[in-house]
């Protein structure tokens, strides 16, 4: 047995409706990997029920996997608001979200969230960033001008598959535009962070009450 199989045997089951969503997304996307998964989505799920936002902002929905997971986390009343710019992936995603036990918690939105989100004209509790990593920046300063004080920021990918210390990807612009976010909310007096080194890295993010 693996350590990774040890933590998923003693961590909340996979629920089977995001189960067969996992495979489904492997089989029929080019990306699979970029789902959640069991591990981050039970994550996800747990980190909603203990700040208890009213409302949640996702950039990049993908196939649905941490909207669902964040979804189910959610009191009664809350909503989470999801963005995915790439159109192709709606014919998949949507049928997958709506056919879910948590739809009604969930407002998924083709379009680009930078220019969007705010249009919505609503303070958010948390956001969950995983979009281009070539623009983290500026959607990281989008999110704080819509997030509430004390609000909270997951962001995705931001160890990128160790690439942030590889020298062999200085050229790289998702490595760069990672890098630059890494180092940008290192030094912003305005937050606090902490990079969890759990898949390709999970940085919790909090918006200070000044």
């Amino acid at each position: 047995m693996t350590l990774d199989e040890y933590i998923l045997q003693h961590t909340e089951p996979e629920p089977d409706y995001l189960y067969r969503l996992w495979r489904a997304t492997h089989i029929h996307t080019i990306h699979g990997r970029m789902a959640s998964g069991h591990l981050q989505g039970r994550l996800l799920k747990m980190l909603v029920k203990m700040i208890r936002p009213q409302n949640i902002l996702e950039i990049g929905t993908f196939s649905g996997y941490s909207a669902i997971s964040m979804a189910e986390g959610l009191d009664e009343g809350g909503r989470l608001y999801t963005f995915e710019i790439n159109d192709e992936m709606e014919d998949f995603t949507r049928p997958w979200i709506e056919g879910s036990s948590v739809s009604d918690k969930i407002e998924f939105i083709i379009g680009d969230a930078l220019q969007e989100a705010p249009k919505l004209g609503i303070a958010f509790d948390m956001a969950f960033m995983d979009g281009d990593k070539r623009t983290y920046r500026d959607c990281y300063e989008m999110v704080m001008s819509i997030l509430k004080p004390g609000g909270f920021i997951l962001a995705d990918n931001t160890l990128w598959d160790g690439h942030v210390i590889d020298h062999a990807y200085d050229k790289d612009r998702q490595t760069q535009g990672i890098e630059t976010f890494n180092d940008y909310i290192a030094r912003d007096a305005r937050v606090e962070q902490v990079i969890l080194p759990l898949r390709d890295g999970l940085t919790l993010i909090r918006k200070k009450d000044i």
